[in-house]
């Protein structure tokens, strides 16, 4: 499970950049997301919004030196795989609605991939698997 500051707009956000399906969403009485899911095609991602008091790592990382320090490699630290059938597609939603992008489509590891931000810093990595 994900925690973002505003629930509802990660959860609206997700489904336009990254393509995801949304699959439940659960509105509190104040307003917050008490529990969302998005379907990513081979597995489900929750998300909510636990606390009015919650930082987003975008936000934390603007007071905070070690979590700065953490963010300033391309690699995704506790972040989220999602496999997709075509990343070069995807990467090209994700950039033009507003995903950060820390590595362009490269080919490495298992197959071909890219890393990108979501509009409050949780990091992800789509891969595209190798056919063979």
């Amino acid at each position: 499970m994900l925690a973002y500051e505003n629930g509802v707009a990660a959860l609206d956000w997700l489904v336009q950049a990254f393509g995801f399906t949304e699959r439940h969403r659960d509105i509190g009485p104040d307003g917050r997301l008490s529990h969302g899911e998005v379907d990513t095609g081979d597995g489900v991602i929750m998300l909510s919004t636990p606390t009015p008091d919650y930082e987003g790592p975008r936000h934390h990382r603007e007071h905070c030196e070690r979590a700065r320090k953490w963010s300033s490699v391309p690699w995704i630290v506790d972040g989220v795989l999602v496999y997709v059938d075509d990343v070069t597609k995807h990467h090209a939603r994700a950039q033009r609605a507003g995903a950060t992008i820390i590595t362009a489509p490269e080919d490495g590891g298992h197959g071909h991939r890219y890393r990108a931000e979501d509009l409050e810093g949780h990091r992800w990595m789509f891969l595209q698997r190798d056919k063979g």
